[in-house]
């Protein structure tokens, strides 16, 4: 992008680098055997990676929103899977730890999870409170100097190998009266559930959380009871817009498997490519991929100018994730086609792309709700919701 300053650029070449030497090589191994890649999450830690958006005063890198993006989309070009992992430990644990938590929290916690020694994730769904995040049932009951968990989490990422968990609990009756409870690997009372077996981002872990009468400490509470509301929807915009970077990377790499393939198969005497069929699908694929980089660098820049609050940031954070999610899955599936029977078998990875890219249609807000957030924004909740 036009504005990205020379760290940008630094960050993008290497962390293309890292992509191909660390997590290229592993990936259908992986992806196979529904693995996790530890070693390269390490690494992450050892580039500064895992909590690129924390302050420097904090052990963090002090970067961006737009850097965080750019990390998720040369990532995502080669390891999907990997890369949702880590937007879970660092948009979804880290950062919000990094922006919300008190000095003590910071001190005790961002270490280990900045160098990689500690895997972090996040606790909203729940399985019958997905889309209506603040239906949730988990409870949270002040006893004392501590709180008592009770309920479930579901689809957390991380959820099985996770250490630390950034977690939503009600503590109140509205639905709106939510706290923020740290909870951590061996707390009594918690426990991680079955890990799911999925279509796609199969090398990111996926599973359940168990609060069954589980003690929290109330210094592992994250601001005031009954505060979190803002402090969650913030942090789902930022998601909703590094997210969109995993599907920009996706269709980058679809479109460039697409493309070697068509000037290389030939049929009837002439590359694939010569067809105007083929040369369709890779132009649309192309501009659509421009067209989704654009929006998605522009709200991302907008976020780290802070020209977006409340509402508006919901809706262009909607809008990235929306084109950007359905452009990846409709690229991939462009690809598939292009290269007709092997884009169907695996010894090809555009069938992994579309597995992939598929969950970014769903996860952090289907395309379902946010038409719904961002229709709201433009006509009223009046309107939309009469």
């Amino acid at each position: 992008m036009w504005f990205f300053s020379e760290e940008h650029q630094m960050l993008q070449k290497t962390v293309r680098q890292f992509s191909q030497d660390e997590l290229a090589p592993r990936i259908e191994k992986l992806d196979h055997e529904e693995g996790f890649n530890l070693e390269a999450f390490r690494k992450m830690g050892d580039l500064g990676l895992l909590g690129i958006t924390v302050s420097e005063e904090d052990g963090g890198a002090g970067l961006d929103a737009v850097a965080a993006t750019i990390v998720m989309e040369e990532m995502g070009a080669v390891d999907a899977s990997t890369t949702l992992s880590y937007l879970a430990h660092s948009i979804l644990c880290v950062n919000q730890i990094g922006v919300n938590g008190t000095a003590e929290q910071k001190k005790r916690l961002l270490p280990r999870l900045i160098s990689g020694e500690a895997i972090g994730g996040m606790g909203m769904s729940e399985p019958d409170f997905g889309s209506d995040a603040l239906g949730m049932k988990t409870k949270a009951v002040r006893q004392g100097d501590h709180y008592v968990l009770n309920g479930t989490k579901t689809w957390i990422t991380n959820g099985p190998v996770g250490d630390v968990f950034y977690c939503y609990a009600r503590t109140g009756e509205g639905r709106k009266e939510i706290s923020t409870f740290i909870v951590e690997r061996g707390m009594k009372g918690f426990s991680t559930g079955k890990k799911f077996s999925k279509m796609g981002m199969r090398a990111s872990p996926t599973g359940e959380l168990v609060f069954s009468d589980c003690k929290v400490a109330s210094s592992n509470r994250v601001g005031e009871e009954n505060s979190s509301l803002k402090m969650m929807m913030k942090n789902l915009d930022l998601e909703r817009i590094t997210i969109s970077g995993i599907s920009l990377g996706v269709a980058r790499a679809a479109i460039e498997v697409a493309s070697r393939y068509a000037q290389e198969r030939k049929a009837f005497g002439k590359p694939i490519g010569a067809f105007q069929q083929i040369q369709e699908r890779i132009a649309e694929a192309s501009s659509w991929y421009e067209a989704c980089r654009s929006l998605t660098y522009q709200a991302a820049k907008m976020w780290d100018l802070g020209l977006m609050t409340g509402k508006e940031a919901s809706m262009m954070a909607g809008k990235a994730k929306l084109q950007s999610g359905q452009m990846a899955t409709q690229v991939a599936l462009d690809a598939i086609q292009i290269l007709g029977g092997y884009g169907y078998t695996r010894e090809f990875p555009v069938e992994r792309y579309m597995r992939d890219a598929k969950l970014m249609e769903i996860g952090a807000g289907t395309n379902e709700i946010l038409r719904i957030v961002i229709a709201r924004q433009i006509l009223g909740n009046e309107v939309v919701d009469a």
